[in-house]
């Protein structure tokens, strides 16, 4: 097969599957709909597989302008990225294939599922900025579908202010898109940055300003603060594995972006010591604590562990800030982990909705009686997040804390291991909770009234699949952590 072909099937397939299932008339047959869906969700992850494995060629699909290509070509950090797309795209539509049948509408869920599916593969394929920022807006308007799909005004209203946020920090990035054309060799990626270093003398002070709006602007879809309101609003009204999604995919595309932008086009050389340097690390320290403070105060489970995707998230964007070898790896670690995490942790609140209706913590007293696989599966994995060996979650805060404390960057290299540590903290005090009243409900729990509540199997094996790669990578991480150090590193 032609490689430019190679390279093209994994976005388009998806898009065109995706918007086919839109328009043809509505199936009268569900099973005929899931099959079609399983064949495309299966099928672009065998030619994705088949991209990373074996593409070393780049295509140019056509120009916006004469110096503007929309152009492809996957590198170690696209493949990184675009394999944990696929992983948690198809497990989640899998697990869509029971979730939605509570949900309606399922032809047009499941057209918009893979016409976004494609355009993350586009995103994770892109090798210059023009090409990314193109497909980075099309995810956003495309995914919004997913979080309105109940149609109901408070669904609505959490959309648009998905939209409204997202569209603020998408012309952030673009104001210092249009300034970058003036001081930049190239739109594509290249390690260590393609700025003009001639034309940049003398403006040096507006190359930083351009770098903190494009940061502060992709940081939006990450979740940073002051700009992470978007995320507790949007979880609750998603359907379940919409809010899986966007808490473990959609966040990290915002990740993508800010190290396309500080590692490949202005240069993280550039930036160190600066002032955007330190109020980026402050930032992201801030996120990260007023993120687990909301999560432990919250009552509703769905915006509970979105407020914890905000403190979570941010973990990677202090690691990507402090501009470090071994904070970076961390960074990276913490991309696949808290996505195979926290993908799992929104499953398995939406299989309790689903057997159950119950969306508030307090109601899940005996939880782990009615629902034990399902529960302990949510209790590996918060273990997890917490940071508990040989958990997952432990490898990629340990090299975060070391790598802060290797910087010696005045306050911060002591102030963000103690921050990560008491955000552990906040975090074992909103999750575990759960765990202890859902398995030890106490003498007010009517035992005998206990029904087994476990979902489907097209629900728990995702959920299990989940689980067992989050325990895998912490007992097993150095294939991972070989491929981030030998691959990604000398990249950056």
């Amino acid at each position: 097969m032609n490689q430019s072909i190679m390279l093209l099937i994994p976005i388009f397939l998806p898009i065109l599957a995706g918007i086919g299932l839109l328009l043809i008339p509505e199936i009268k047959k569900r099973e005929k709909l899931l099959a079609i869906v399983a064949f495309f969700l299966f099928a672009t992850g065998a030619f994705v597989v088949n991209a990373v494995l074996n593409c070393n060629s780049e295509v140019t699909l056509f120009h916006l302008t004469k110096t503007m290509p929309i152009y492809f070509k996957i590198d170690a950090i696209g493949k990184l990225f675009v394999s944990i797309v696929s992983i948690i795209w198809i497990l989640v539509g899998i697990y869509s294939f029971v979730y939605m049948k509570h949900e309606k509408e399922e032809k047009r869920y499941f057209g918009f599922y893979l016409i976004t599916f494609g355009i993350l593969v586009g995103l994770d394929f892109s090798s210059n900025l023009v090409t990314m920022y193109f497909f980075y807006e099309c995810m956003t308007i495309l995914s919004v579908p997913l979080v309105i799909h109940n149609k109901s005004r408070e669904a609505v209203m959490a959309g648009l202010k998905y939209l409204f946020y997202s569209f603020c920090g998408a012309y952030m990035a673009l104001f210092g898109l249009f300034f970058l054309s003036k001081y930049t060799t190239t739109w594509s990626f290249v390690p260590g940055g393609v700025l003009d270093m001639a034309a940049v003398q003398g403006h040096e002070n507006l190359i930083l300003v351009v770098a903190f709006f494009m940061i502060m602007g992709f940081g939006v879809k990450a979740g940073m603060f002051p700009l992470h309101a978007w995320l507790p609003a949007a979880h609750p009204v998603a359907p379940a594995p919409a809010s899986a999604a966007l808490s473990s995919i959609i966040v990290k595309s915002g990740v993508l972006a800010i190290i396309r932008v500080v590692y490949f086009m202005i240069g993280a050389d550039f930036l160190k010591g600066s002032w955007v340097q330190y109020v980026w690390m402050s930032l992201a320290l801030l996120t990260v604590f007023i993120g687990s403070m909301l999560a432990y105060k919250e009552s509703v489970l769905k915006k509970r562990l979105a407020y914890s995707t905000v403190s979570q998230v941010s973990y990677i964007l202090f690691g990507l800030a402090l501009m470090n070898p071994i904070a970076m790896t961390g960074a990276l670690l913490h991309v696949v982990f808290h996505a195979f995490i926290k993908s799992t942790l929104f499953l398995v609140a939406g299989a309790i909705i689903y057997q159950t209706g119950r969306t508030k913590v307090e109601q899940l007293s005996g939880i782990g009686k009615e629902m034990p696989v399902t529960i302990w599966c949510f209790t590996i994995v918060s273990l997890g997040l917490i940071g508990i060996p040989p958990l997952s979650g432990f490898i990629s805060k340990w090299y975060l804390a070391i790598g802060s404390l290797q910087s010696e960057i005045m306050v911060y290299a002591w102030l963000g291991p103690v921050i990560l540590l008491v955000s552990a903290l906040l975090t074992a005090g909103y999750l575990l909770p759960i765990t202890i009243k859902g398995f030890l409900p106490g003498n007010e729990f009517d035992y005998t009234q206990v029904k087994k509540l476990e979902p489907s199997k097209l629900m728990v094996i995702p959920i299990m699949i989940l689980t067992i790669l989050t325990a895998l990578l912490g007992i097993m991480p150095n294939g991972l952590i070989q491929y981030i150090t030998q691959t990604i590193a000398p990249l950056l």
